[in-house]
């Protein structure tokens, strides 16, 4: 290079256009590294190691919105609202594709049973449209505090609601009680043609389209590639892509929408493209009750189904027992982990039924196929464990196992799928996650046995601090209730329920 380029490369670095630039790029590098430095190390009243700093923007705790709920982008449950007795009570209609008999049900039904039956012990009345379950009567008998109105079942094997009939005898009910001031549907329970035009209808989603298609995507993927694609597997891709067009046409008809996750509250705006102000994030809850740390009762399981109190790690796992839940890759996982003799002091508790059953017991007595778990026994299932697995290939909503097992204190090991990593295991300080691949699913799986019992005792307390805080059913309860008394607002009520906060909330 010659002097007088040399000359123009010194004036172009004095510039001060040059110093503009090279500052911006230093801030985008090293803005991330020196606000993560300042937040480490600034003086606080209990001073935080690195690892809890990097972690405290996961942690769940109550921020302070103001304004109106419903342009609120977030999560309610991250809201406090009043423990008292509310100020006015609802008549409420709630369309469900079945009732669960005997507390046994899918997440959708356990949803509705959950959050309703807190309602109505709030006192608010409470109209159930679902289909005729196998014993009526123990339905009633279990919830009196509800008013049920069977219709002759659509599906003769899964008694599903006839909706063309349940809506007749809603029409009817409404004339009777003076109207209903909320219309609440889990899923389609209530088609939308019905739903077209109504102000105060709120259609709750555990599961939508979008997810469907990825899910499928998932299971294509995980298909061993000398297994030829079926005409079935093609028409299941073209027919969930379908379904997510549908969706994104009719759901217009519905009003109001709940995400149960936070991932699918961002699909719903973004995605579906439904207004902001007309979609709500509110994380599924589980009853506090049934679902909590006890580590005796952990203890007792284990004696019970013949686990060492010594054992090394006990993992665990419930649900159906069916390929879309991943039980093909995890079986496949653990093949290879009890091939090791040194891994003779683990143990794999399965609560569950299906085709995998069988699979499993081929595994050795190290892996316990316990059948289905009545609701009194999941409890103590959870805490019977050091992990709990949730492998599912289905990317649908925020799965109430899951969150059970946070309940109950334990941490978590799941799919990296977008619900579970918004809303769940948000940060390493709860748990694990792997892609739905073999490689993945052992690679953090032999993490979990390099961590040992006392990471995952650390992690387990972390995670029932999270569900403690924004998964139990008094913390979703509180956000519909919320939720509904917004919508349903009059020109004479003299509180704002839309507003937050309320005097009554507690802050």
């Amino acid at each position: 290079m010659g002097s007088n380029g040399g000359f123009k490369l010194k004036k172009a670095l004095c510039s001060s256009k040059f110093f503009w630039r090279f500052l911006g790029v230093i801030c985008v590098l090293f803005y991330p590294l020196l606000l993560f430095w300042f937040s480490a190390f600034q003086c606080t009243d209990s001073p935080r190691s690195v690892f809890e700093t990097a972690n405290i923007f996961s942690r769940p705790k109550v921020f302070s919105y103001k304004g109106d709920l419903l342009k609120l982008g977030t999560s309610w449950n991250a809201l406090t609202f009043t423990s008292k007795p509310p100020q006015k009570h609802l008549k409420i209609a709630l369309f469900v594709k079945k009732w669960p008999a005997k507390d046994k049900a899918g997440g959708l039904e356990r949803h509705a049973l959950t959050l309703h039956r807190v309602l109505a012990q709030r006192g608010h009345q409470l109209h159930i449209f679902t289909g005729l379950p196998t014993d009526p009567s123990a339905a009633i008998e279990s919830d009196k505090s509800m008013h049920f109105h069977f219709t002759n079942y659509s599906d003769p094997v899964n008694r599903f609601i006839n909706k063309e009939e349940a809506w007749s005898k809603f029409q009817i009910i409404t004339r009777q009680v003076g109207g209903f001031d909320i219309i609440h549907t889990e899923s389609v329970a209530l088609p939308h043609k019905y739903a077209k035009g109504l102000n105060n209808v709120v259609a709750t989603w555990q599961g939508i389209g979008y997810e469907s298609t990825h899910s499928s995507i998932v299971q294509e993927l995980t298909r061993d590639p000398a297994d030829p694609r079926t005409p079935a597997v093609d028409k299941e891709l073209k027919d969930h892509l379908e379904k997510v067009i549908q969706e994104i046409r009719f759901f217009q008809n519905y009003k109001h929408h709940v995400g149960t996750s936070d991932y699918m509250g961002d699909v719903l705006r973004r995605v579906y493209m439904l207004p902001v102000e007309n979609v709500h994030i509110i994380l599924n809850g589980v009853d506090e009750d049934r679902f909590r740390a006890d580590p005796g009762k952990g203890r007792a399981f284990r004696v019970a189904h013949g686990v060492p109190l010594e054992a090394r790690l006990v993992l665990g796992m419930s649900g159906r027992l069916v390929k879309d839940k991943g039980h093909p890759v995890v079986f496949k996982v653990l093949r290879d982990l009890f091939s090791d003799r040194r891994n003779s002091d683990i143990f794999v508790l399965i609560a569950g039924d299906g085709p995998w059953a069988s699979r499993y017991k081929e595994l050795g007595p190290n892996v316990k196929v316990l059948g289905p778990l009545g609701p009194g026994e999941l409890g103590d299932f959870y805490n019977a464990l050091d992990l709990f697995m949730n492998p599912t290939l289905r990317a649908q909503g925020l799965d109430q196992t899951t969150l059970e097992a946070m309940l109950c204190g334990k941490a978590v090991f799941a799919t990296h799928f977008g619900s579970i990593v918004r809303s769940a295991i948000v940060s390493e300080e709860f748990g694990y996650t792997f892609s739905p691949t073999h490689e993945s699913l052992k690679k953090e799986l032999e993490r979990v046995l390099e961590d040992g019992k006392r990471v995952l005792e650390k992690k387990g307390r972390a995670c029932g601090k999270r569900a403690a805080l924004l998964f139990t059913a008094q913390k979703m309860a509180a956000s519909f209730e919320r939720l509904f008394l917004c919508i349903a607002k009059k020109p004479e009520d003299t509180v704002d329920f839309c507003t937050y906060p309320l005097p009554a909330d507690t802050i």
